[in-house]
């Protein structure tokens, strides 16, 4: 892989499917319905997923594509492969709370290596370079030449006074039964791979998910992750999370940074 043309493609597709996703946001009209898992899919997805699927094929043609809005990309199983969650924190979009990002992310044997996550009603921009680092762009983004970066590294964590982040939409009681098992300073809650990307920043030392999600929802914010020096590991066993999974399913799953002392 080109890993200098994947870091500009990526980046520019996530900028154009960001400008498709907010012109509908402000339209007004969401085109919101339910798909057959009963998870809400609007205009914005639809429109997010076509751009970036014709643009990754064009770039990229030889590599597998796996996208959420494209079913029949979900047989896709291959070493090496794109995936796509055009519209992530679909709920936190219907709902207006500006918690939803753009994620794109390239895949081989099993590990996601390099990754978008854009959140553009936050103005907030994250990537891994071409040799994997994770950044932080200013806005405001122009589409073809990257603006000031700055390199983005977790946390050193106290175990005595650890911040957390969970999800806004999916938090549970065996979630907060988990979070009390640490000593914990603080406690935020984001939606979407925005969660991932706080740990990446150090602004949050640890992020368990105890629900379900799919691979296009993880991937991108886990290679932002790991590129700043964090990690991802299932909740079971602590083995790293691992990707191209029959189903693209995930288990439940931790991210932190390295120093928290993970309980089970």
């Amino acid at each position: 892989m080109d890993f200098e043309r994947l870091e500009q493609v990526m980046r520019r597709l996530a900028l154009e499917a960001g400008d498709a996703i907010m012109e509908i946001y402000d339209s007004g009209d969401l085109g919101t319905r339910a798909k057959d898992d009963a998870s809400p899919v609007t205009l914005a997805d639809e429109a997010a997923d076509r751009l970036i699927a014709a643009g990754l094929r064009a770039a990229f043609p030889d590599v597998a594509l796996v996208t959420e809005e494209q079913a029949a990309t979900h047989s896709a199983r291959a070493a090496t492969f794109l995936i796509v969650d055009p519209l992530d924190g679909t709920k936190e979009f219907v709902q207006r709370r500006g918690d939803f990002t753009v994620n794109i992310a390239y895949v081989e044997n099993g590990v996601p290596l390099r990754g978008v996550v854009y959140a553009p009603a936050k103005g907030r921009l994250f990537y891994t370079t071409a040799d994997g680092r994770a950044v932080e762009e200013a806005g405001p983004f122009d589409r073809e030449t990257p603006g000031d970066r700055r390199p983005i590294t977790v946390s050193t964590p106290d175990n005595r006074a650890l911040m957390v982040v969970a999800s806004k939409s999916h938090r549970d009681a065996a979630t907060d039964d988990y979070i009390a098992k640490y000593a914990v300073r603080d406690m935020t809650s984001a939606g979407s791979s925005l969660k991932f990307c706080l740990v990446a920043t150090g602004e949050a030392d640890l992020y368990p998910r105890l629900g379900r999600t799919m691979e296009w929802d993880t991937a991108a914010g886990d290679a932002v992750l790991r590129g700043a020096g964090g990690e991802v590991v299932r909740f079971d066993d602590h083995t790293a999370l691992s990707y191209g999974k029959p189903g693209f399913e995930n288990p439940f799953f931790i991210a932190f940074a390295p120093g928290v002392l993970l309980v089970k």
